[in-house]
């Protein structure tokens, strides 16, 4: 889990990027099935945002340039 945490945006630009060329390059796939897997990459976009912000809030927290008061 610590390599997911660590490399989530990296991730889902890849699995982005598949989805997109599956989507462009297979043919006969149900529209049903692309619109299920954008509507899941825009919802992995949304876990990715929370992660990185979580760990640019810590990053923040444990800085000591920045009074704690500043992240909030």
């Amino acid at each position: 889990m610590g390599f997911i945490q660590a490399h989530s945006t990296r991730l889902y630009a890849i699995v982005a990027a598949g989805v997109a060329l599956v989507a462009h390059y297979v043919d006969g796939l149900p529209q049903g099935l692309i619109l299920g897997l954008a509507a899941a990459v825009l919802g992995t976009g949304e876990v990715v945002q929370r992660v990185e912000d979580a760990k640019t809030k810590a990053a923040a927290i444990t800085s000591p340039t920045l009074p704690p008061t500043a992240v909030e």
